[in-house]
């Protein structure tokens, strides 16, 4: 991949089209050995997280959501949120 994604867990800010806006954490993992980047998405500060998913990159940084909570337009948020991540020191 030619992008820099985000390479640790962090969270994210979801502006909701329904109900109100939340933060989800973002958890980086490897599929395929390595040839699909894909992040695990969980609500952020509840003592069980709910399982919001999932977001898959190829190779060429096209991605994919595999789940059903989030709406298109979140989804698009969390995808540029992680292909735009830049480390803070």
């Amino acid at each position: 991949m030619n992008n820099t994604y985000l390479i640790r867990e962090a969270k994210a800010w979801i502006k909701r089209k329904q109900g109100p806006d939340e933060i989800i954490r973002i958890v980086p993992g490897t599929d395929n050995g390595g040839a699909v980047l894909s992040y695990e998405l969980f609500t952020a500060f509840d003592e069980v997280p709910d399982y919001l998913g999932r977001i898959l990159f190829d190779t060429k940084g096209y991605w994919i959501y595999d789940g059903e909570t989030l709406s298109v337009a979140e989804q698009e948020q969390v995808a540029k949120f992680i292909i735009n991540y830049t480390e803070t020191l």
